[in-house]
Order: structure tokens, then sequence, then C-alpha cells
């Protein structure tokens, strides 16, 4: 059931935190956050995301705050570094910030790159990793499937661990599953789970070797163990940009999987210049438990009163639509 809106609106607190990097084309990451009886919570969809979609996380948010949660398997998850599509030159330095990290994640097949830029990066992450580090990349559904071969043909040399979302459809990973079987590299999935109506169609078609599931736009934790169980597949969890309250959700869904075979995608706190709270990698891992956010920093990284007002708007938007739904 979802909190009245009034009881969302009385503790909500809007950020503004600056990155490091620029990432996902963001330098300045948005996030509301907001306190229940089981503690805080974030709702920050991209600003992109139509109203439709960005319900499903605020239904997260206010699960997550209001209701317990599964209990947890483990206490500490691994995760990986994750590089930008910076030069080259920078890799070291990025992945500095990530320590104890075994696994990185590499984002490749950014607009306006090319191919050699993605190769010189990613021969830069295996450098500064040695022989025994994972290298797993993220082209974010940019390259159609001849384009997808032609680039782990060309990247295959680093070893990959797997390559997330080359392709954008079902149909499209698919093709590239088969064409590629032969290089010994694994398709994972993440907007073939997360931006579908039908998240188990990459499953049932045999389309991935493993999924990439985040929690708020799969509508919370309880939801995602579910769509993992009936996935049948290996499960990584990963963030989107989130804050350390956002961050904690994560670790909570991760420690309930059943199954954690993949380092997950839950350390890029190290990515923003300062945090609402303290959840950055500590010797490749995270803490598993719920954050209360820093009421000095909550103040200090206030967003501006216009940018508030843009994200309780789009807040009473959502919760129009979960209301509507649920009656």
């Amino acid at each position: 059931m979802t909190p009245g809106l009034d009881d969302l609106l009385e503790t909500a607190r809007v950020v503004a935190l600056p990155m490091t990097t620029r990432f996902r084309g963001v330098d300045v990451r948005e996030a509301l956050l907001f306190e229940g009886p089981e503690g805080w919570a974030e709702f920050s969809p991209f600003v992109e995301y139509a109203d439709a979609e960005a319900s499903a996380w605020l239904a997260a948010a206010a699960d997550y705050a209001w209701n317990s949660q599964p209990a947890p398997l483990r206490d500490r998850i691994p995760v990986n570094a994750t590089v930008p599509a910076a030069d080259a030159a920078h890799v070291a330095e990025i992945l500095e910030r990530f320590p104890g990290c075994r696994t990185a994640k590499v984002k490749v097949a950014d607009p306006g790159q090319q191919l050699s830029d993605d190769v010189a990066r990613v021969r830069a992450v295996r450098e500064a990793l040695g022989p025994e580090g994972r290298i797993r990349i993220d082209a974010n559904a940019a390259w159609n499937v001849d384009e997808a071969e032609r680039a782990l043909h060309a990247l295959a040399e680093f070893d990959l661990e797997y390559a997330e979302q080359p392709c954008a459809t079902v149909d499209e990973l698919a093709e590239l599953r088969t064409r590629i079987k032969y290089m010994g590299i694994p398709i994972a999935a993440d907007e073939s789970i997360r931006k579908s109506d039908d998240p188990l169609a990459v499953a049932r078609a045999g389309a991935a070797d493993l999924i990439v599931i985040k929690a708020p736009p799969l509508g919370g934790i309880t939801h995602a163990l579910q769509i993992v169980v009936a996935a049948g597949l290996p499960a990584v969890v990963s963030s989107a940009l989130d804050t350390a309250v956002g961050l904690s959700q994560g670790a909570a869904l991760a420690a309930a999987l059943p199954h954690l075979d993949y380092d997950c995608g839950l350390g890029t706190g190290a990515l923003f210049a300062q945090d609402v709270a303290d959840l950055s990698p500590v010797d490749g891992a995270i803490p598993v438990g719920r954050v209360t956010p820093d009421a000095a920093r909550l103040d200090r990284f206030s967003a501006s009163a216009e940018r508030t007002e843009w994200w309780l708007d789009r807040l009473r938007r959502c919760h129009a639509l979960l209301a509507a739904s649920a009656s």
C-alpha cells in the first residue's frame, strides 16, 4: 500500500550532489529523499524518464521506507569499480577511488566516441587491474548486432567477464549471443529487464546468460527477487547513480539473493565528490544496512528552490499514478 502523499512530503528533501567525473551525461546528481517508519529511502529516476516509468521508482522507495524487507543472507556486498567513458589517461586515477575492487565495469559506446576510444579505455583498465582483474563492459543498448559483434571482437583480447546490454532488443541480444558464442563472452541484460513490460522475455528467449537488476525500476526488493527466481539466471545487482540511501536499498537486495556469483554495481558512491552519507567501497565491498543521511550534508547539498519544486511536483504526479492504479 502506498503511503499518503502528505506522509511523503513531510520529510522530503531534494539534494544536488556534484560528481567527480561526468557520468551518463550527468555532472550533478539530483535525488529526492524521504523518511518512513522503517528508515530513509530515495526517489531518483533520471530526469528524462516519463512519470509512468518513474512511478515504479516511487513505489520501490515507499516500500523501502514503510515496510520491512527480506532477511539478509550476507552482511557485506562485493562491488565493482565503475569507469565512465573517460579518456584512457584518466583510468588509473578513477580506479583509485574504488579501493580493493577486483572488478571494473567500463562504459563503452558513448555518443561522440569511437570504438578505438573504447579499446584504449578497456586496455588501460586491464593494465591497471592486472591479469587477475575482472572487466565487464556496458554499452547501454547503443550498438546494433553488427556493431556489437565487431566491438566485442576488438575487445575480446582483454578477457571480458561479460558484455552488458550491447543491443537494445531481446531479438538482437539473442542473435548476438548466437553469433559470438565462439568468443566465450557472456551477455548480460539490463534495460531489457528494468525498462520492459515483460522482464522475463529475455530469459524465455535465451537472449542472455545473466541479468542485471535494480530495485527502484522494478518496484522494490521483493518484486526484483521474484524476477530473479522466475528468470532462473544469475543476477548482478546494480545502482542507477544512487546516493548512499539508494545504494543501501541495492545492498539489501543483493544481501537477500539466494546466490551472489558476481560483484555488484553498488560502489558508485565513489563517483560523487561528496554524498549524503558515507557508503563508498572499502576493501572492495560495502556493508549491508540502512543509511541515515547526515543532516548537515542535507542542508549543504540542498537543491535550489526551483529544482526542489520540480521534484516535489514529480513526486505528486507519480503518487497520483500509483494511487489510481491501486483503486
